[in-house]
């Protein structure tokens, strides 16, 4: 039975939503400027450029930067959404949105039975952790997707499947969601809507699928784990460079292509590390889809070629889902992620020149942030192997009295 306490609006929570987020749409309408470089151009610039292409009838295929899937295009359009406001007012307002309905998800979940407010409390702090970048992006309405696909799931399978196939389309990696997902429902539901949608999107418009060879020639981002190795090695020589490639800044040069192959195996490592656990796993509960897909994505988004800080909002998403049950076993991995949210602020916008040049300060904070999410990945996974995967038990040994006599089969 819900108690009084459990049906009472959450005031606190809401004024602390209200307060953190005004502050966020003060800096991205500039009527504060945050330190760093500016990071609503993204959507200013690159964003509006791909919307006028957009609105033509074709994906922007000349676009290097375009490397998203097709259903992106639904976040790239929506401002049209809101025709009275220019395209950046608009996107900015939309995605405060996106983060308000993850709120009242998180918030409507925390009172069911066995869950607790703690995942909004989570969502509430540590989204203004990462500053703007977070509404100069669309991650937070992939996000937001991603959340409802999760908290449906213990009681929608199929509605379940059929929203993580929508968020797979947006920006792929919801795809992961199922990782922990036994049921058929769910996996016939992602597999209809997901075809279904690709089709659409590849009749529309031509070039729904180009975003793929684009991926393919990305190299090291200099906020990855594998930046690490060039970040040093040009202190002693290395005669590679840092430029603006394919949308982001990257490493080129020698040996960029082996550390790049080195990432793809560490997620092949990865994807082979999560087959295992699906195989060996037999105590599943209802939070037990939410631990696996926060692993599964923190995972996979420590052993990218590319670890942009909008990256976070995902991982902020998942844990706060994780955190909502009050059996919880995710609250060591999420506090970490909360705490490289803090430090990620300061390697990006703030000192974001820092981590260009690969200064002691760029790299302090780049071996600080990616350590945070190795040692959160590494805590989910053994959180979550414990959690579901019975242990062996050694055969019990025999009588002592039984251990001197002989077989007589044997004899």
């Amino acid at each position: 039975m819900e108690t009084t306490d459990a049906r009472r609006p959450p005031v606190r929570l809401l004024a602390a939503w209200a307060a953190t987020r005004l502050v966020l749409l003060l800096f991205v309408f500039k009527v504060y400027v945050f330190p760093g470089p500016d990071v609503t151009t993204d959507v200013s610039v690159i964003y509006q450029g791909w919307y006028g292409v957009l609105r033509t009838g074709s994906f922007p295929l000349d676009d290097v930067t375009w490397q998203y899937p097709p259903g992106a295009a639904l976040a790239i359009l929506s401002p049209a959404l809101l025709p009275f406001w220019d395209y950046a007012t608009a996107f900015f307002v939309l995605a405060c949105l996106a983060d308000l309905a993850v709120l009242v998800l998180l918030t409507r979940a925390g009172r069911r039975p066995g869950r607790t407010p703690r995942g909004a409390l989570v969502w509430t702090a540590g989204v203004p952790l990462l500053g703007p970048t977070v509404y100069a992006r669309y991650d937070v309405m992939v996000t937001a997707v991603a959340v409802a696909a999760l908290l449906a799931a213990v009681r929608h399978p199929r509605a379940a499947g059929a929203l993580a196939a929508l968020g797979a389309l947006l920006k792929v990696w919801p795809a992961l969601l199922l990782a922990g997902d036994r049921r058929p429902g769910s996996w016939a539901a992602a597999a209809v809507t997901g075809a279904a949608l690709a089709a659409l999107s590849a009749l529309a418009l031509p070039g729904a699928f180009a975003f793929l060879a684009f991926q393919r020639d990305r190299g090291t981002e200099v906020e990855s784990l594998g930046a690490l190795v060039f970040h040093v090695a040009r202190h002693f020589g290395w005669e590679g460079e840092v430029r603006l490639h394919y949308g982001s800044v990257e490493f080129l040069g020698p040996y960029v292509g082996a550390v790049s192959t080195g990432a793809l195996a560490l997620t092949a490592a990865a994807f082979g590390w999560l087959l295992l656990w699906r195989l060996r796993a037999r105590r599943f509960g209802a939070r037990t889809l939410a631990e696996a897909a926060f692993t599964a994505v923190l995972m996979f988004t420590v052993t990218s070629r590319v670890i942009s800080p909008q990256y976070l909002v995902w991982l902020v998403g998942l844990a706060a889902v994780c955190r909502s049950f009050a059996a919880s076993g995710m609250r060591l991995p999420s506090g970490l992620v909360l705490a490289a949210c803090a430090v990620t602020v300061l390697e990006f916008p703030v000192w974001f020149a820092h981590v260009v040049a690969g200064d002691p300060l760029g790299v302090a904070l780049l071996c600080v942030r990616n350590g945070l999410l190795v040692a959160a990945a590494l805590t989910a996974a053994r959180a979550l192997w414990r959690r579901t995967v019975p242990r062996r038990t050694a055969a019990p040994a025999p009588p002592r009295s039984a251990r001197g006599r002989r077989d007589p089969v044997s004899s």
